[in-house]
């Protein structure tokens, strides 16, 4: 198979999050998200290297395509901007998580779960 036929087949599924790089496609529960460039890139990226904590120098490498500036917050900005559009897509998950010091990592969590069973538990 030809790397372009390869590429032109990837699809990175993450829970209820499927992105399609090559479609310029992410989709919350089959609905499609409606994402910027960057922001895109950037979960394209951190799906790319799932449950891998991504340092926030290379991701943006890969989505900028030069060095990081010292101070720079470009990363932190657009990681905010997507965990609120998957949070609205997608209530009650949890994809992006911060590891301080270290960088951002993607997986698909079920937020609010715990929560629920604590309530469930105490009312019975």
């Amino acid at each position: 198979m030809s790397a372009t036929a390869r590429s032109s087949s990837e699809i990175i599924e993450i829970g209820p999050l499927l992105i399609i790089p090559d479609e310029h496609l992410a989709r919350a529960d089959g609905r499609v998200l409606v994402l910027s460039i960057r922001e895109l890139r950037l979960l394209t990226e951190l799906g790319r290297r799932a449950d891998r904590i991504m340092p926030r120098e290379e991701l943006f490498r890969l989505v900028w395509g030069r060095e990081m500036r010292s101070g720079d917050r470009s990363v932190d900005v657009y990681v905010r901007k997507l965990r609120v559009k998957l949070e609205d897509a997608l209530p009650g998950w949890r994809f992006i998580h911060t590891h301080f010091g270290f960088g951002y990592r993607l997986a698909a969590e079920r937020s609010g779960r715990s929560q629920l069973d604590n309530t469930a538990a105490t009312t019975e």
